[in-house]
């Protein structure tokens, strides 16, 4: 377990969607099924079970399996990042300062997330932003879904404001509410909106009112426990945290193509994206860059711009939230000739710019595309091919772990505080462990650092602090990665991984 208060914006990895498919495949024959229940086939209402149904039963043997013998099933974990998108909120939004225990649960395969809570409590997983409330010790299982399974269902006044999960409980009874994240800006509209969730139950669907909820959540009071996720009556304007995900074509042309999507902050709709890109017939790698930070405004239109001009279809987008349609819009940017270029994401009306990056040459050299040939600087054509052969992770993963130099860059900046914070926050309960283990802190050193008055990711930022100072020039993001040796989550790593990659490309 890990404690934090907010997570980063984390991105789909291609690996995930395999992961994801497999449980998409075996529920395919269930989904056509309640397709038939939507066009008014009693037999086969009565007489087929509902995705949720099939799916249930399936997960349901997963389940009592990882009881008897979670050891085994961890077995299965793949330690993968998440296609799930922790929501980051504007300025105008209020974030709720309550505080909770923040988890991170076991992955596993078709999908699954598993968490094991020892004791009463409310709860957030830092994976995918769910919170649960229990009132004992609990086992809880849960997937994200799409909502292109239920697009039947959700018609008009009815709009989709957040992901979608199917949960399991070891003991239902225990599991009293889930919060479901939401990807809305409320603003001053704050009090006057009535949130429902979609909940799909054996004889289909069923609008049922939330308990609650926040800037950032939507409370739903269980009732019996299948796909699950949160809806609004439809209202003008509707204002949504977006997000802008970018993918670039891979072939051996010289030519630059990419792929710009603009959505709702919405995991399904992220998830629904990594499967299309999964199966096109072109091969594409996605490149990371920072987030959306503006609103976006449904039915107004978006135009993407670049420099130098590149051709761009269409010319402009009207938003609408695309959750619940198979095929996703986007923008297609094509340049003649690889080159840096800046691109630039507009509100035509306003001529506001809601998201910009620059798109560099590494983003694609780095990951061999297009067969590029430049130079490097003074190393041999073998050590450069050897080094550019590696994917990204594993590259980043070799200069973590080997000291490796073969781009002729070794990374030397310290870690600053802010890092150490955000590290903190996804350090778990053992924390003191990982002081004294792989640290060289010694029990004194963390008593006079819990004497202070302060909260639990305080302390553990101080000890990181304490670390780093002890280690001076040397207190890098690859030093602290070497020295964890296995103790820190993978999410704990995975930030280190991403630190590294921006010392080295700054």
């Amino acid at each position: 377990m890990t404690s934090g208060q907010e997570c980063g914006q984390v991105q789909a990895s291609e690996s995930d969607v395999s992961v994801l498919e497999d449980k998409d495949s075996n529920s395919s024959q269930d989904e056509d099924s309640a397709q038939e229940n939507n066009s008014g086939n009693d037999s086969s209402k009565s007489g087929s079970k509902s995705s949720s149904e099939s799916e249930s039963d399936t997960d349901e043997a997963d389940l009592n399996k990882s009881n008897e013998d979670p050891e085994k099933k961890e077995l299965l974990l793949h330690c993968v990042e998440s296609e799930v998108n922790i929501q980051q909120h504007c300025e105008r939004c209020k974030i709720p300062q309550e505080q909770k225990e923040q988890v991170t649960p076991r992955r596993f395969s078709r999908g699954q997330f598993w968490l094991k809570l020892d004791t009463e409590g409310i709860y957030q997983c830092t994976i995918t932003g769910l919170i649960f409330e229990v009132t004992e010790a609990a086992v809880i299982e849960y997937s994200l879904l799409s909502w292109t399974k239920y697009a039947a269902y959700v018609k008009e006044p009815w709009i989709v404001v957040g992901p979608i999960f199917d949960v399991k409980c070891a003991s239902p009874s225990v599991l009293t509410s889930i919060q479901f994240p939401h990807a809305l800006c409320l603003n001053d509209n704050f009090s006057d909106r009535i949130f429902n969730v979609f909940h799909f139950k054996s004889n289909g669907p069923e609008f049922e009112h939330s308990s609650d909820y926040s800037t950032t959540h939507v409370k739903w009071r269980v009732s019996s426990l299948s796909p699950v996720g949160p809806v609004i009556e439809k209202y003008d304007p509707v204002c949504y945290h977006g997000v802008v995900i970018l993918y670039k074509v891979v072939n051996d042309h010289p030519s630059l193509k990419f792929h710009v999507y603009i959505a709702s902050n919405n995991s399904s709709f992220i998830k629904d994206v990594s499967k299309s890109v999964q199966r096109s017939t072109n091969r594409f790698i996605k490149i990371e860059k920072p987030p959306c930070n503006k609103l976006l405004e449904v039915g107004k239109k978006y135009k993407l711009t670049s420099v130098p001009e590149a051709d761009i279809l269409p010319e402009e987008i009207k938003f609408v939230d695309d959750s619940t349609l198979a095929q996703k819009h986007f923008f297609e940017v094509y340049l003649e000739q690889p080159t840096e270029l800046v691109l630039s994401l507009m509100d035509v009306e306003s001529e506001e710019t809601v998201w910009k990056a620059k798109l560099r040459e590494c983003d694609w050299i780095l990951h061999n595309q297009n067969n590029n040939k430049q130079k490097r600087s003074t190393h041999s054509t073998k050590r450069r091919k050897s080094s550019t052969s590696l994917s990204e992770d594993e590259l980043c993963n070799k200069r973590l772990k080997g000291n490796d130099t073969s781009d002729g860059i070794k990374a030397k900046t310290v870690l600053t505080d802010q890092q150490l914070m955000i590290l903190a926050k996804k350090m778990g309960k053992n924390w003191k462990v990982i002081g004294i283990e792989c640290l060289n802190l010694s029990i004194e050193d963390i008593q006079q650092i819990e004497a202070k008055e302060e909260d639990v990711n305080m302390y553990k930022c101080m000890m990181l602090r304490k670390w780093r100072d002890s280690e001076q020039n040397n207190g890098t993001a690859q030093s602290l990665y070497e020295c964890l040796n296995g103790q820190a989550s993978h999410e704990m790593l995975e930030i280190l991984t991403g630190f590294l990659r921006t010392d080295v490309s700054s």
